[in-house]
């Protein structure tokens, strides 16, 4: 890595570029109902971007496999730095990326599908297996409070202590999924107020740790992958995740369930992770010092705006952290196209 400037004054407002331009393209595709068209239009533009910006990044995190997927698969070279001839130009950075989360979200137009990336020096990011994690995710009056294998009822009554305020009055957000039944019937014990959401737990993650976003946690088991990206955001947030993955949940949709395990294990272990049991903290999960986080809105969500169209233009919003300046920035962007004649809309959001 560069050493003499921090990553973040070379290459944050360049994966700002990335995320809004494949917001953007997966916009366009909102509420025609073909989840695969969205992801893959996104897909292809984040990758078209990415290969711009002055990095040697390699894909830790991404949409599968190489023979799974043909672009922005792990271990795929990204950036003016994988070119040939351009080696040893650029800094090392490991990215993590997922184009479109909330694929569903977006192709039914409900809220917050979101094009987000997180980046770090080499080894910065932990490379996760496309498997279920179970999660707890807080914010940073909660951090060191919660313990995922604790009882809900003590986790919530942890998070209450912390915020100053009843059990009643806190929401967790929850993947609405049969595998949670009885988490969901946990926390309705406990008195706690229950957000359930079809698709996208890393957006939902992010909220808890934002302050007025009027969630106060999330529970539950989501993507592997996401977590890691979730991470990423904690670090810039002052927030906690805890998370551990869990083979079972995977296997249970598996007809050859003894070879999918041999399978689900050996790709963990190429991945560096030995201990399927063990639990990931924050650092665990991204322990890089140069971490930069990048989300922009597909459609309306909880801490930002989906993308507008306009006759000469588009506006994106878009959430940017660093954890070397510990800034986090809203950025609001109009795009403005059409030539000479163009003219900038301004629309209160």
């Amino acid at each position: 890595m560069n050493t003499e400037r921090p990553m973040e004054h070379d290459l944050l407002f360049d994966f700002l570029r990335v995320v809004e331009a494949a917001a953007i393209e997966a916009a366009r595709t909102m509420g025609r109902g073909d989840r695969k068209y969205s992801d893959h239009v996104a897909v292809e533009k984040m990758r078209e971007v990415m290969d711009t910006i002055p990095m040697d990044g390699t894909i830790v995190i991404g949409e599968g496999e190489r023979d799974e997927a043909p672009m922005l698969y792990i271990g795929e070279r990204v950036g003016l730095g994988a070119k040939p001839g351009h080696e040893n130009k650029y800094p090392e950075v490991d990215i993590a990326v997922d184009p479109l989360e909330g694929t569903n979200l977006c192709a039914t137009g409900s809220a917050n599908a979101i094009a987000v990336l997180a980046a770090a020096e080499r080894g910065g990011l932990l490379h996760a297996p496309d498997i279920y994690m179970n999660k707890i995710v807080v914010g940073p009056s909660v951090r060191g409070a919660v313990d995922i294998d604790a009882p809900v009822k003590e986790n919530l009554e942890a998070i209450a202590s912390r915020l100053r305020r009843k059990v009643g009055d806190l929401t967790v957000i929850v993947l609405d999924r049969p595998r949670h039944n009885k988490l969901i019937q946990d926390i309705r014990d406990a008195g706690a107020r229950i957000r359930l959401i079809t698709d996208g737990d890393l957006s939902a993650g992010i909220s808890a740790a934002v302050a007025g976003s009027g969630v106060h946690a999330l529970m539950g088991i989501g993507g592997g992958p996401e977590g890691v990206i979730t991470a990423a955001a904690m670090k810039c947030l002052n927030g906690e995740i805890q998370a551990r993955f869990v083979l079972k949940e995977q296997l249970e949709q598996a007809e050859d369930r003894a070879k999918i395990a041999d399978g689900l294990v050996e790709r963990m272990q190429k991945m560096g992770i030995t201990d399927p049991t063990r639990v990931y903290h924050t650092n665990d999960l991204a322990p890089g010092d140069k971490i930069i986080f990048a989300a922009t809105g597909v459609t309306d969500g909880t801490i930002i705006h989906g993308v507008r169209f306009f006759g000469t233009g588009k506006r994106t919003q878009s959430l940017v952290m660093t954890t070397e300046t510990m800034r986090v920035r809203f950025v609001d962007t109009v795009h403005v196209e059409g030539g000479p004649d163009a003219f900038v809309r301004f629309d209160r959001m």
